[in-house]
Formats: C-alpha cells, sequence, structure tokens
C-alpha cells in the first residue's frame, strides 16, 4: 500500500493505494468539509446517522492502516471516490463543490504517478516550494526521502514485517542521534500532526541522513537478517552519526537540534534571516 499526503486549502488529507485504487481518510475530509474541532466525534455522529437511516456508505468504507498525528499506524475510516462523494452528501458545507474537484485532479495525479514515479518527485517539490521551503532545504529533503526509502526497502528485504518493529528502529536511530525518540523531538518542536522532518534544519536533515546511510551500509555488509540483528545494525549506524553531531557541537559550541519550527514563519524566510 502506498501512502501519501495531498493537499485541500492548506489542510492534509491522507490517502492511500489499496487494492489498485485510491482511498481518502473519511475523518480528513470531515475536518476539512466542516472545520471542526474533533473531526473524528463529528465522524462518529455521522456514521451513526447514517446507519440508522439505513444507507449504504458505511458498509463501503474500510479500516485502512494510515499514520496518525502521533507517528503510529493506526487504522482509521476510508472511503474511496465513490465513496467520498457520497459522504459529502451528508454534510452541509459550502466547500463541497470545490472538494469534489479536488478529489477528480487528485485521482488523476495519482494515476498518473503511478503510472510516472518522477511525477510523484517533481509534485513533492512543487508542494514544498509552495509552502515556502528554500531550495537548497527541498535538495536535502529530497535526498532524505531516498536515503530513508533505501533503509526500509533494506529492512523489507532482511525480515522486518510488522510496522511496530519499523517504529521501534526508527526510534532507536532518532534516539542514538538527537538524544531524543520521534515523538520527544515533535514534543520538542512544538509539533502535533505536522511531518518531523518538515521542520528539521539542514543540519538536523544531514544528520538524521548520516545515520540512516550508515545503518544502510552496516546491514548490506554485515547481511543481517531479522530484527534483532537490524536493531543493532541501527544502533552501530546511528552511532556514528550521534558521534559527529557531538564532535560539531563542541567544534563550534552550537546544539545541532533546534527547537525551531516552521509552522509560523516559513523555512525560506528564516533562512533569509
Amino acid at each position: 500500500m502506498d501512502q501519501k499526503l495531498s493537499i485541500f486549502e492548506g489542510k492534509e488529507i491522507r490517502n492511500i493505494i489499496f487494492n489498485s485504487e485510491l482511498w481518502f481518510s473519511v475523518v480528513d475530509a470531515c475536518a476539512v468539509l466542516t472545520d471542526s474541532v474533533d473531526a473524528g466525534a463529528y465522524w462518529r455522529k455521522l456514521k451513526q446517522r447514517l446507519v440508522y437511516e439505513g444507507s449504504e456508505v458505511v458498509t463501503i468504507c474500510h479500516g485502512l492502516k494510515l499514520k496518525a498525528p502521533d507517528g503510529k499506524m493506526r487504522e482509521t475510516d476510508c472511503a474511496n471516490t465513490e465513496g467520498v462523494l457520497r459522504i459529502i452528501q451528508s454534510i452541509p458545507s459550502p466547500k463541497a463543490e470545490p472538494f469534489k474537484r479536488w478529489l477528480a485532479k487528485v485521482g488523476y495525479e495519482r494515476i498518473q504517478e503511478i503510472e510516472d514515479p518522477e511525477l510523484a518527485t517533481k509534485r513533492t517539490r512543487e508542494l514544498y516550494r509552495s509552502k515556502g521551503y528554500s531550495d537548497d532545504w527541498i535538495e536535502k529533503r529530497m535526498r532524505g526521502i531516498a536515503v530513508r526509502e533505501n533503509l526500509t526497502n533494506e529492512w523489507e528485504k532482511r525480515g522486518l514485517k510488522e510496522k511496530k518493529e519499523y517504529s521501534i528502529l526508527t526510534a532507536e536511530i532518532c534516539k542514538a542521534t538527537f538524544g531524543m525518540t520521534p515523538s520527544e523531538y515533535k514534543d520538542f518542536k512544538a509539533l502535533k500532526r505536522e511531518n518531523l522532518r518538515d521542520h528539521m534544519t539542514d543540519l538536523e536533515l544531514i544528520f538524521s541522513m548520516l545515520g540512516e546511510s550508515a545503518t544502510t551500509e552496516i546491514t548490506q555488509s554485515k547481511d543481517s537478517q531479522g530484527f534483532s540483528a537490524l536493531k543493532t545494525d541501527a544502533n552501530e549506524g546511528e552511532k556514528i552519526a550521534g558521534d559527529a553531531k557531538k564532535a560539531l557541537e563542541l567544534k563550534t559550541g552550537k546544539k545541532v537540534s533546534k527547537s525551531d519550527n516552521f509552522l509560523n514563519e516559513p523555512e525560506g524566510k528564516k533562512r533569509l534571516k
């Protein structure tokens, strides 16, 4: 399954390819259509009403695992394009028509990206530029995405199956490099749903890449297999990044980890300062 975030009027809508079809998070759709402070509660009440009315909409929803705001994979009610369109009919919202057009556009783009994966990379770059990121930062972020993908591909080939195992190894890597788990790092930067790496500075991205690249190299050289061996590799790889980070901090007298985020001011403007 291929999960992705798409943006509607500045808000994120999680979507995923499942059984060769595009599925959207219903809760996310409710959030953008209603501006509800608790979209989950709104959807639960709406679902109860639809069931009471005998609507078949609820029966075509599927529970698919999507990344939650806390970074964990959680089962989430999802509907395909047809299902979301039917749900929209039950939600009084002035955004309904623009959202319908957005659904059609996203669906078309996702089909294009499956046929030509390079389009996904191009659109990711465009998305970051629209959010105010500098080209220098985007280059590092895109490289970091590729480095991360190489590592997770190695883990998959070498026996990792459960999402929990990926989360544990990722936490080990982050802890060894920065002294914080991903959830602790997000708290440090005052983030909630946001992607941690989208709020990292150049150096934070570089040391993240160093640790993950080192882990990949170690795993390949040792031909490690299974969770236990891969966990050892992760510790060794991130120790390299952690030691390098400490050496730089000692030399410069400055901490690499910054509490700064780009919630209120784009990265590009902060860079100019």
